[in-house]
């Protein structure tokens, strides 16, 4: 069964983990200096906190599989849509977990993403956690866990839709 996915991007990380583990009435199930997670079970939704993107608000939205076969079914979904391209990532480490994903956008422009976790990794994209306010390359436009690019041929030049 699918999980809702929603990630939020927090200027002040401490205040937002306490706030949403109080609305949840749980701690988060990751907490990472940049980034915070919660697996809730009611309403089933992966939602996810981190201070990494430089901006607040809405950084992604998406629907979790379980299985490569359920990620298999919401690709069809996505492309049936008629959405912008879909931009597939596979083996992919992102959010301190490793994946493979699909992203597209809705009309309004906002990214969706549909992944299947393989396994929990140590890092955030590929690099260790910065320091509290900072990502990973010292810039606080860089945003991971998005598609960037607007089109195939500006993922293709980047490698990649995500973490890029």
């Amino acid at each position: 069964m699918k999980r809702f996915h929603v990630h939020l991007g927090v200027p002040d990380l401490a205040a937002s983990v306490r706030f949403y583990s109080d609305l949840f009435g749980a701690p988060p199930t990751v907490e990472k200096p940049d980034y915070a997670k919660w697996m809730l079970d009611d309403p089933r939704v992966n939602f996810a906190i981190s201070h990494r993107a430089g901006r607040t608000g809405l950084n992604h939205l998406g629907l979790q599989a379980e299985s490569a076969e359920e990620l298999a079914r919401i690709r069809t979904q996505f492309v049936a849509a008629e959405s912008t391209a879909v931009y597939d990532e596979t083996n992919v480490s992102c959010c301190y977990a490793r994946g493979n994903k699909h992203w597209t956008r809705d009309p309004q422009g906002v990214a969706w993403e549909a992944f299947h976790t393989l396994e929990g990794v140590p890092v955030y994209d590929g690099t260790a956690a910065p320091e509290v306010g900072m990502n990973a390359r010292g810039n606080a436009e860089t945003q991971c866990c998005g598609p960037e690019a607007n089109n195939a041929e500006e993922v293709a030049q980047k490698g990649t839709a995500c973490c890029g």
